[in-house]
């Protein structure tokens, strides 16, 4: 990993900002500067990082202008934006440009379009795995009840829809069971994804939902992750097991996670 003293962070929501800020300071960052969306960002992160700036979605100009001014280089994206936040967002001129030459609007075209926005301006967006690898879960890792035969048949069926369901930029997870695709998370986001899977399921529940990472992913923004609160979505559906890529998938509060998998017997496992 090339060494690096100063970061900056575009941070979204939930707890992967908080969770990178601590694991890039303990592998020595020496200057974490934080750019923070009103709405979105954790206020939290003022307290882990040496500035943070905030705006409002859409500000491109002075989200550049934020690192620009501190001579920040390099930075990362770490968290969520809501897709309804970027929708009904107020684009500042230069947003405004990008967004009006994109002929498709997913996170891949629009946060790659950001990327060379800040790449005019000096600032190279970089991947965040190089901090975060101790958190993504290897082979052969596993919480929880062992796995039925049953359930693994519907682990490898429902790996296979999810893989072609986020080359198709539709979404990176799906719930399955007896070798039926339920649901396939669209524009709702993962939790109702869940939420609509575990009630197709039926009252006996047990559905099987796997999380991927597309080929070719860009990692530098929209890192497949999963923590405490979608296990709690699982747990709210009756969902039996949850599925994650290998080596691709950020597993947040691994301690909480685990409690929980053991607690409400969900399978919590990783397929290659």
């Amino acid at each position: 990993m090339t060494q690096v003293d100063t970061l900056g962070i575009i941070a979204g929501n939930r707890s992967l900002p908080l969770v990178f800020a601590r694991q890039a300071r303990s592998m020595g960052i020496k200057r974490l500067v934080a750019v923070a969306f009103d709405g979105e960002t954790d206020p939290k992160l003022a307290e882990l990082v040496d500035e943070i700036v905030w705006l409002k979605v859409g500000q491109l100009s002075k989200m550049i202008a934020a690192f620009t001014d501190r001579s920040v280089g390099r930075c990362v994206m770490v968290g969520q934006i809501s897709p309804k936040n970027l929708f009904d967002l107020r684009p500042d001129l230069r947003a405004m440009a990008l967004l009006f030459k994109l002929k498709e609007k997913n996170a891949h075209t629009v946060f790659g379009a950001i990327a060379n926005e800040l790449k005019k301006d000096g600032v190279e967006l970089i991947e965040a795995t190089p901090w975060l690898k101790p958190l993504m879960p290897a082979t052969n890792f596993s919480l929880g009840p062992k796995l039925s035969a049953e359930q693994q048949v519907d682990v490898t069926f429902g790996y296979r829809i999810a893989k072609e369901v986020s080359r198709l930029e539709i979404g990176q997870i799906v719930v399955v069971k007896n070798g039926t695709v339920l649901e396939v998370e669209g524009f709702e986001g993962t939790d109702k994804c869940l939420a609509r899977g575990g009630e197709l399921a039926g009252k006996d529940g047990g559905a099987v939902a796997v999380k991927v990472a597309k080929e070719n992913h860009d990692l530098r923004f929209d890192i497949p992750c999963i923590g405490p609160q979608t296990l709690e979505s699982c747990i709210v559906a009756r969902i039996s097991t949850l599925a994650l890529e290998s080596g691709r998938t950020l597993l947040l509060e691994p301690d909480i996670c685990e409690q929980l998998a053991r607690k409400h017997k969900i399978t919590l496992t990783t397929i290659t």
